[in-house]
């Protein structure tokens, strides 16, 4: 999803920071927390390497026949049958857009830094993903400025501090979403 200068860093920086966070988060966590975490790291470096600008790096072909295969298996393993069924469906949406995204880049589409007159991708698909990942977005955001815990089937609102793993976590998967609107938007 090669970008133009400097969007394409700025992506590129905003994924490898989210990466980062959900890898030191991975090593930390155990069980399904793991697992997520360790999913969305591998998002947030795909989506970097991604995002590099063209006039740095140009991908060969068989480069996003690579990212196809790696999130191919990543979307298999998300669509394994799971005891939890919330997060594993926006894992199998994302990788199946990181899928369709390097399919598009190797069957010859371009981004605005390639010469920007060719298109990638198929417009509706394009289209429906651009609708999940603005609604996800849309219902995400409102989450972050007031957390609710429900507790005795009332809520309470829990004051948490900017810095606390309750808040950088929803804000991580924000900003992926996001991102993931910015590369589709662009393809």
């Amino acid at each position: 999803m090669h970008g133009p200068g400097m969007s394409g860093w700025l992506l590129m920086v905003l994924c490898a920071a989210t990466g980062a966070y959900c890898l030191v988060r991975m090593r930390r966590s155990s069980g399904r927390a793991r697992e997520a975490a360790g999913a969305e790291a591998l998002m947030g470096f795909g989506m970097a390497a991604m995002s590099v600008p063209a006039t740095v790096f140009t991908s060969p072909r068989w480069h996003w026949v690579v990212y196809a295969a790696v999130f191919g298996a990543a979307a298999v393993r998300a669509v394994r049958p799971r005891r939890h069924a919330g997060r594993h469906l926006h894992h199998v949406v994302g990788c199946l857009a990181m899928i369709y995204m390097a399919v598009a880049m190797a069957t010859g589409g371009t981004y605005g830094g390639h010469g920007g007159h060719a298109t990638g991708g198929v417009p509706v698909v394009t289209g429906a993903l651009l609708v999940y990942f603005t609604v996800y977005a849309l219902r995400s955001g409102p989450q972050l400025l007031i957390p609710l815990a429900t507790v005795g089937g009332g809520a309470l609102v829990i004051q948490t501090s900017p810095g606390s793993p309750s808040t950088l976590v929803p804000a991580c998967r924000l900003s992926m979403a996001i991102a993931m609107l910015a590369m589709l938007l662009a393809l």
